[in-house]
């Protein structure tokens, strides 16, 4: 018997939807909470494109590296700590920040400012970051969640806020859906 409530087909299709890379494209992706979505978001890219990551910690470049071995996919994956980007200028069409384990979030207001100056670096004019994080709770989630102040970086001001000081325009939320907040803006020509 088939559960009416389990999904089906590709548990990622929400989020490599969303970020909108094609074929040919040049990607770097910052933090690694979940290796199989960052291995079917660098899949997207083909032979043809670029796929990076830069990861702080062990955990996260195991989960990559498993990610893009399982997937069969070529992830250039490099360590360094926040907020550095050790890639060179204006070399990618998209910048994507998984914000789901809480990395963006976590970074003191200077370094996240760092972090948004060098994604500005990397990204191309007419480039784009979007920002990945988790959805405040909602229904009975919200109830147990109750004590929380304050909801997770990416659905807050303080993203959209430290996004546009850095540079980027048109600075939105995307939509919430399935537990995630996308949020995306553009470096100017």
């Amino acid at each position: 018997m088939l559960n009416p409530f389990a999904r089906r087909g590709n548990p990622h299709a929400l989020v490599v939807g969303m970020t909108g890379v094609k074929m040919g494209d040049s990607i770097v992706q910052v933090g690694c909470a979940h290796g199989g979505r960052a291995a079917a978001i660098a899949a997207k890219v083909g032979l043809s494109g670029r796929a990076a990551m830069i990861v702080a910690d062990d955990a996260s470049e195991a989960r990559a590296r498993k990610g893009a071995e399982d997937a069969g996919v070529l992830i250039d994956i490099q360590r360094a700590s926040p907020p550095q980007v050790p890639l060179g200028a204006n070399e990618f069409d998209l910048g994507i920040v998984d914000d789901t384990g809480g990395l963006f979030g976590s970074l003191s207001a200077l370094d996240a400012a760092g972090m948004t100056r060098e994604l500005w670096r990397v990204i191309r004019p007419a480039g784009r970051v979007m920002l990945l994080g988790s959805a405040p709770p909602k229904g009975l989630g919200a109830l147990v969640a109750r004590g929380e102040s304050h909801p997770p970086f990416v659905s807050s001001e303080s993203a959209s806020q430290t996004l546009q000081a850095g540079g980027f325009r048109s600075v939105r939320t995307l939509a919430e859906r399935e537990g995630l907040v996308f949020v995306e803006a553009l470096k100017p020509r």
